[in-house]
């Protein structure tokens, strides 16, 4: 009979142990060299990928600045031509642009295409008294076409002004062909009320021998209409229709007989006018 002692079997025992453990042990290192490569492979990952993209936007930016600046190139070439068009009557074209290159030269701007300060271009167009508004175009060949829409007079506001269908004052050198205008006067404030009232008193001519060619609005709030033969009417302040439709049927009734010789016809009085006749050297002058 063999017998097993104690003593032979312990150290198999303790190799058999000692081999479990190094095996776990190395399962353990095993795991945790897995958890660190993943999580290398994320980071990677995390890291990566934006950049990639990132530098992939970068190039297609720089492409696409490239081909701008390139086409920009193209396109800015100098100015051949500085064109006006636009129905004007009054406004000379030709000296327009000799003003507007002017400027141009003075201000050192740029004379190309593309480089030029339209904004620039369009003020200085619209500080020009005819020039109401002002359009600006960029044009195939290098071409800057300035399109105008022209201040339209409808009256003359004192001795050197005009005034549009605004009621707006502008000053521009006066030309040939304005005579026929009526001249109106009054507050720089009170442009449109002036230009109402004159419409509303010139409805009272139609059909007259005269007309009204002017009116006036004093400081005090007085109006004076003018008619074509000299005739200076004071209307006041109150009751200016009323006034008005007095003058007018003395006028007819007899005074238009003595036109020639009336300076001043004041209405303001409540019963008839008190009439001004132009003195005797100034009547002989007028014959």
């Amino acid at each position: 009979m063999v017998q097993w002692r104690k003593q032979d079997m312990e150290p198999n025992q303790e190799i058999s142990a000692n081999s479990s453990a190094m095996q776990g042990a190395s399962r353990i290192v095993s795991q945790d060299s897995a958890e660190q490569h993943f999580s290398l492979n994320l980071m990677s990952e995390w890291y990566v990928r934006p950049a990639m993209i990132l530098t992939a936007f970068a190039l297609f930016c720089g492409l696409l600045f490239n081909a701008a600046t390139a086409l920009w190139q193209v396109l800015d070439k100098p100015i051949v031509q500085l064109k006006v068009s636009g129905n004007t009557q009054y406004l000379d074209r030709q000296s327009l642009i000799e003003i507007l290159l002017s400027g141009m030269q003075l201000d050192h701007q740029d004379m190309s295409l593309l480089s030029m300060d339209i904004n620039a271009l369009q003020q200085r167009t619209i500080e020009e008294p005819w020039v109401n508004s002002a359009t600006i175009k960029r044009q195939w060949p290098p071409t800057i076409n300035i399109q105008i829409d022209e201040q339209v007079p409808v009256a003359k506001w004192g001795s050197k002004g005009l005034l549009n269908y605004q009621g707006d004052i502008f000053l521009p050198a006066l030309k040939n062909g304005l005579a026929h205008l009526p001249e109106l006067n009054g507050p720089s404030t009170e442009t449109a009320r002036v230009m109402d009232q004159y419409h509303a008193m010139s409805q009272f001519f139609k059909g007259s021998d005269s007309l009204m060619v002017g009116l006036t609005l004093q400081a005090r709030g007085a109006w004076t209409l003018f008619l074509d033969n000299h005739i200076e009417v004071a209307l006041g302040r109150e009751n200016i229709q009323g006034r008005l439709k007095r003058f007018l049927a003395l006028y007819k009734g007899h005074l238009y007989l003595k036109a020639q010789q009336i300076e001043r016809v004041d209405v303001r009085y409540t019963n008839g006018v008190a009439v001004k006749w132009r003195p005797v050297k100034q009547l002989d002058v007028e014959k």
